[in-house]
């Protein structure tokens, strides 16, 4: 019998948490497809980003007035500022786009887009694992295959990269972009973060 009950809304949070970041980075990639309505969609990713923030202060918060956690308090603290960091770095692409005047969306930036779409939806599927670890090989699998987005996500950026230089010939039109894409692969980085440390947290309790 427990003395302390261990809080189990932190896997509310985490799936919650997950859930807002494949919504914005699908906004994210809406406003790569539809720059028309740019500043909609800009908009929409900001929403997220916002939710996202009050999403992780509730569970650091929620830290500091649990005795007993689920997993490993460090885990959770960890799991959290990495899950937050995605959305941080989509919504600075996206502001950049708007801050920048961009009206003409490159294919890369769509490739960089879908692939970090795809790595959120992997980290929610993993991140839904959590709450009881009765698939922990199917949760390391999700885990690989954000690792290999990751890797393909780098190998993008550094084709995007070589064609910018290579192809551009304004200058300030080169600086704009490769800050951006820098950002999108950034975000596919934490990603490869949220994953490793799910990764930890499985292989310790399995």
């Amino acid at each position: 019998m427990r003395l302390l009950p261990r809080d189990t809304s932190f896997f509310d949070h985490f799936e919650e948490q997950g859930k807002k970041t494949v919504d914005g980075c699908r906004a994210f990639l809406a406003l790569i497809e539809d720059p028309a309505n740019a500043v909609l969609h800009a908009k929409k990713v900001k929403a997220f980003e916002e939710e996202c923030d009050a999403i992780t202060h509730r569970v650091v918060e929620s830290l500091h007035k649990t005795f007993i956690t689920p997993i490993d308090r460090n885990d959770i603290y960890r799991l959290m500022t990495k899950l937050d960091d995605i959305m941080d770095f989509v919504e600075a692409a996206a502001e950049r786009i708007s801050l920048y005047d961009i009206r003409v969306m490159t294919k890369e930036a769509g490739d960089l887009a879908r692939v970090l779409v795809s790595s959120a939806e992997r980290v929610l599927e993993a991140l839904c694992g959590l709450r009881n670890l009765k698939n922990p090989q199917l949760m390391l699998e999700k885990c690989v295959e954000i690792n290999r987005l990751e890797n393909e996500a780098d190998a993008l950026l550094r084709g995007t990269l070589a064609k910018l230089f290579r192809e551009e010939k304004d200058a300030i039109t080169i600086i704009k972009w490769k800050e951006i894409y820098e950002l999108l692969e950034t975000a596919t980085d934490r990603c490869e973060d949220v994953a490793n440390i799910i990764e930890g947290v499985v292989l310790e309790h399995s």
